[in-house]
């Protein structure tokens, strides 16, 4: 007799698994639990078989019944509709492995070890919102030009053409990876070469003009703020590393008999070692310092946590309460500021680059050439410090 979505209701669990039977091989399996399981009995090849096709009541009962239908059409073709069920999760777990986003987390994971944490949280965010959404379902050795091209200009047309760049550096990336790991046969990125929006270089603003130079160094000197801050001011110039390599500056890092700086790499934005030799200058602003800050980790921590170090802002915030505007001067412009007069100056500009820790094309070189140009570097830093005392006066 065939069954009723009322007498399956009222079904009950016994002591061991029972049968109830619908029509044309569909049955419910009740188990002791109270569970209720959908299945289709058939013969294929002069075998028994069973197909599950589902729980109730979440596979209502006229669901069941067009399931087994299916499978009877299947039946009426050979096929068999177990190994038919087999095929397609199979290839929808292997469709699914081989798509986009599967390969990008995949990709994501292997190489973020190597990045900043905060840098790789971004490029994740950054896929997960832009690029996922629309090609992450597709198969990434399917993708083509014309698509990545339509979901990159979605973010381009938000007139965020630095974001588009980097996300279209990480897609690039990512089909490179799938190629290495035979999941893709090309990369459709190099055929976008021209067809989006040039980024606009930015340029931090500074000030290169020595006797301005001389001006800022001693409104720096007469900072009425947090000594700390002060120290940091004063050293920016002296060291013209990253805003965010100076606030994160460590004490365990800082060796005063070699009057070395040494910021690991995972710090660094080139992520390769770098040295920074420090001047007398930079040794005694250090020292200065080190009565008050010397016992946490860092040089300038937070002034809510010596556990974190200074806001990214500190450093640029100051330099607008010393009424610099953001067009005059920012913490980044020491560095421009040190780069335009190092090279006025005749020194040599390999050293001047190493020391500004500029792109290295090769990156097993950059690795193993953190220490070049050393002694030069050395006695061009403390020219330099030299230099600034100098315009002070």
């Amino acid at each position: 007799m065939a069954l009723t979505d009322t007498k399956i209701r009222t079904l009950k669990p016994k002591e061991k698994p029972y049968k109830q039977a619908d029509e044309r091989g569909l049955f419910l399996l009740i188990n002791p639990t109270g569970s209720k399981y959908w299945r289709f009995k058939y013969r294929f090849n002069g075998k028994e078989k069973l197909l599950s096709l589902g729980i109730y009541p979440d596979l209502s009962l006229a669901d069941a019944r067009d399931k087994r239908d299916e499978a009877r059409k299947l039946l009426a073709k050979e096929i068999d509709p177990g190994l038919a069920k087999q095929t397609a999760k199979r290839t929808n777990r292997i469709a699914t492995e081989n798509s986009f986003e599967a390969i990008g987390r995949e990709w994501h994971l292997k190489v973020s070890p190597q990045w900043d944490p905060n840098h790789a949280k971004t490029i994740l965010r950054r896929l997960e919102k832009d690029v996922f959404p629309w090609l992450g379902k597709r198969p990434i050795a399917e993708i083509t030009s014309p698509e990545l091209l339509s979901m990159l200009r979605r973010i381009e047309s938000r007139g965020a053409a630095e974001a588009t760049r980097k996300i279209y550096q990480s897609c690039g990336q990512i089909f490179r990876y799938a190629i290495a790991t035979g999941r893709a046969e090309r990369n459709p990125a190099p055929d976008l070469k021209g067809a989006l929006q040039p980024v606009r270089k930015r340029h931090f603003a500074s000030i290169t003009d020595p006797q301005e130079i001389g001006k800022l160094l001693n409104t720096i000197n007469d900072y009425q703020g947090s000594f700390i801050t002060r120290c940091a001011l004063c050293l920016a110039p002296l060291v013209f590393v990253r805003p965010g390599e100076l606030r994160k500056a460590e004490w365990s890092e800082i060796n005063l008999e070699k009057a070395e700086w040494q910021i690991p790499a995972a710090k660094m934005k080139m992520r390769t070692k770098h040295i920074v030799t420090l001047s007398t200058q930079a040794i005694a602003i250090i020292k200065e310092l080190q009565p008050l800050t010397g016992e946490g980790k860092y040089l300038f921590p937070s002034v809510r946590s010596h556990m974190r170090p200074m806001s990214e802002n500190t450093v640029t915030a100051s330099l607008r309460r010393l009424g610099y505007t953001k067009e005059e001067m920012t913490g980044h412009g020491f560095r421009s500021m040190a780069s335009t007069l190092l090279n006025e100056q005749g020194w040599n500009r390999d050293a001047i680059e190493r020391q500004l820790t500029h792109a290295e094309r090769n990156s097993v070189r950059a690795a193993y050439n953190y220490a070049e140009h050393l002694p030069e570097r050395r006695k061009m830093m403390q020219a330099w410090a030299d230099y600034l005392d100098e315009l002070k006066k």
